[in-house]
This record gives structure tokens, sequence and C-alpha cells, in this order.
């Protein structure tokens, strides 16, 4: 079994010396390192990290926050792992997938990531509904208002095109395009 560990900074100025020290000190074999927002999607070292690892090995992180994008991603990424074989350790918060009581730590970190994200949809139905039943309606403000609508179609009665209407207005071709077909819609 060998331990595998991967250090992330997140810009140029930020030293990885003391994720890499408590690597070092937690025994691992190899360290693989990113430079670069967790936010980022591909991260070079975590791959290599990723693609090195076999059946037996452990993955090491200072912190559960060098790992994952976010919590769904971590959860994920640890799933992965622990489906090749592969364990998942953060010293920091001392969660060690391949003891039983590791398992059940991070489980529950995933089945209260899941629960916020359920209550964060429900919360959001709820607003909606009840300002629905207030009579507004969520979504950007329309750029076309009724006073640049009607001095549009003057415009366009002028013998303007609708690119040049728009132009006159200050709004997208595009915008006012819709709003004369949304126009046409209602009068029918």
């Amino acid at each position: 079994m060998a331990l595998i560990g991967y250090v992330r900074v997140s810009t140029a100025t930020q030293d990885g010396a003391l994720q890499e020290d408590a690597l070092e000190r937690a025994g691992c074999d190899k360290i693989f390192s990113d430079q670069m927002s967790g936010a980022q999607s591909e991260r070079p070292g975590l791959s290599e990290a990723l693609a090195y690892l076999r059946d037996g090995d452990r993955l090491v992180v200072w912190k559960l926050d060098r790992l994952g994008r976010s919590l769904p991603h971590l959860i994920s990424t640890v799933k992965d792992l622990g489906d090749r074989g592969v364990g998942f350790q953060s010293l920091t918060e001392g969660v060690d997938t391949s003891t039983p009581n590791g398992r059940l730590v991070f489980h529950i970190f995933g089945a209260l990531a899941q629960f916020e994200r359920d209550l964060i949809g429900e919360r959001t139905s709820a607003g909606l509904l009840a300002a629905a039943a207030r009579g507004r309606k969520g979504g950007r403000r329309a750029v076309v208002t009724p006073e640049k609508l009607a001095r549009a179609k003057v415009l366009i009665a002028e013998g303007f095109n609708v690119r040049e209407a728009a132009g006159r207005i200050k709004v997208g071709k595009s915008a006012l395009y819709r709003a004369l077909a949304g126009e046409t819609a209602k009068g029918d």
C-alpha cells in the first residue's frame, strides 16, 4: 500500500510547503501538486495523482477543500476512489475512509450535502411560488420597456429597419425582435 499525497494552492503567492510537510510527516511516498483555483475542473496534478493510484493505495490531502471543487465533487471523487479499492485520508479533519469510522464520517458529510441541496431547491420553489402569488415574475427585467417598444414602432413606421431602430433606442436587435414578436402574439 502506497500513500500518495496531493497538494493544491490557489495562487502564485501561496506556498504549498505547509501541506507538503504535513503529507511527508504522514508518510506519503509521492506527492502531486497543482497551483490553481479549486474551482478549475482541469487540474493536471490531481489527474496525475488519480492515474497513479492503484488498488490498496491511499490518497492523502492536508484538508478536504484541497481535493474537491465542491462537496458533491469531493464525494464523487472519493466514491470513485473507493470503487477502485483506493482509500482517502484528510489529515486536518481526521477522515480516513480505510477505517469504518472514517467511512461513516464521510457518508455523513455526503448525506448533509445532499440534504442542503434539497433544502435549497425547496426554498427556491417556495420563494418562486410566493412571488407568483403576489403577481411578481422572476427573471431579468425586460430590456425593451413599453416606452422603448412604442418608440421603435414609430421608427420602423418611419422606414427604419429593426436593426437601425434597435440602435436608436439602445437595445440589441434580438431583444427588439423578441419584443415585437411578443406584441404580435398578444394581438392574435
